[in-house]
């Protein structure tokens, strides 16, 4: 085994008072247990899938989303914009987790329920629902390997020094990090150099015989950004831009900000792993689960992503439940999030740090972790 030494990690002010020692835990350390151990901890009824009660979630979210949009359109004043603009920003988020919960199959047990609501969805808010299935189940089969990951891939420190130092300054500095979703869709994971389109049958994401599905979806997109292009011309590009393009980039911003604050930003610095050191159980025990306060019931409990990511076939409503029964087996290897006030703005903080301080990691080694580049801090400063 070939293992990076444990970086130490300051998530404070700046004067050292929140500096994290390394503890006699290390946790890229194999874990004592085994998936099975963790599956029978949970409770047999949190792996029911009630399609009634999923669809309830879904007319819940629509209603809430509508009410907003006639509101905007009511009230159409300066003062009421700016809360629109973020209660139905986060309301597109919600949006997106449940079609999330349809693309793992958590949604119901029919495929062809889940298929329908997801692509209603996920089209409603211009994500290609297959195309996006697809790369997100690439996502979670690969959790925490430096090459095979399919989201928020780390650099390696070649492909970092290969960076122009532009586009190092657009990656690593706020806010440009939480903009990102959209071009990922495009082009595909930054880390992996740009993996493929999610909107191109063709894409080296897909397999041949997923291609029709994918293209399906991508109709399904084009239809809806049709629909939007009409109603900016009928009802104008500027009100549009009001009822719906601020919204959606408020949502980028929530689904940019919680995706990496799963797998970034604890403050103990986690493990990637390579080759043999990878597997299933330890790439999981990588993910964080986070508290995000009066938002946790909105974004269905997307925070609690530990047990998610090992069985992603809970659903939603349960995993809080499963997460409880499974901590006694997971020990020392599940971090207990930060209690989070109304809004996580606690969470913040440690984007920021993680932005600014995980830039690569090495080009070798079975167990890696996060460096930092002090040399980037030079090209950013005025």
């Amino acid at each position: 085994m070939v293992k990076q030494a444990e970086p130490l990690v300051n998530v404070g002010n700046g004067n050292g008072s929140e500096l994290e020692h390394k503890t006699d835990f290390d946790p890229s350390a194999p874990p004592p247990f085994k998936v099975a151990e963790i599956r029978a901890a949970i409770p047999q009824h949190c792996w029911v899938k009630n399609p009634w009660r999923s669809l309830s979630y879904v007319l819940r979210d629509v209603l809430i989303v509508t009410a907003l949009l006639a509101a905007a359109i009511g009230f159409n004043s300066w003062f009421f914009w700016p809360l629109y603009w973020l209660a139905q920003g986060t309301m597109f988020w919600a949006l997106f987790v449940l079609g999330h919960d349809c693309g793992h199959g958590s949604f119901s047990n029919s495929p062809k329920l889940n298929s329908l609501v997801g692509h209603i969805l996920h089209s409603s808010i211009l994500v290609p629902y297959h195309g996006w299935r697809i790369s997100h189940r690439t996502h979670h089969q690969n959790h925490g390997h430096v090459e095979n990951d399919e989201s928020w891939v780390p650099l390696t420190e070649k492909m970092y020094k290969n960076l122009d130092n532009m586009t190092k300054i657009m990656r690593f500095n706020l806010p440009f990090p939480i903009f990102v979703y959209p071009f990922y869709l495009w082009q595909g994971g930054p880390g992996k150099g740009g993996s493929g389109s999610h909107y191109n049958p063709y894409s080296s994401l897909f397999l041949p015989s997923e291609r029709k599905d994918v293209l399906t979806s991508t109709v399904c997109w084009v239809i809806m950004f049709s629909v939007l292009l009409y109603l900016s011309f009928t009802m104008g590009p500027i009100f549009m831009l009001k009822l719906y393009g601020v919204p959606y980039w408020i949502y980028i911003m929530w689904l940019d900000f919680v995706t990496y604050l799963h797998h970034h930003g604890y403050k103990q610095k986690l493990p990637w792993y390579r080759g043999k050191e990878w597997s299933y159980l330890r790439g999981g025990l990588t993910t964080v689960d986070r508290d995000y306060g009066w938002v946790n019931n909105i974004h269905h409990d997307i925070g609690t992503h530990v047990i998610h990511h090992l069985f992603p076939q809970i659903p939603h409503y349960h995993l809080v439940e499963a997460t409880e029964a499974a901590k006694p087996v997971l020990g020392k290897y599940y971090r207990q999030p930060e209690k989070s006030g109304p809004f996580p703005l606690h969470l913040i903080k440690y984007l920021i740090h993680s932005i600014s301080q995980d830039h690569f990691v090495s080009d070798s080694g079975d167990i890696v972790y996060y460096q930092t580049d002090p040399q980037l801090f030079k090209i950013m400063s005025p």
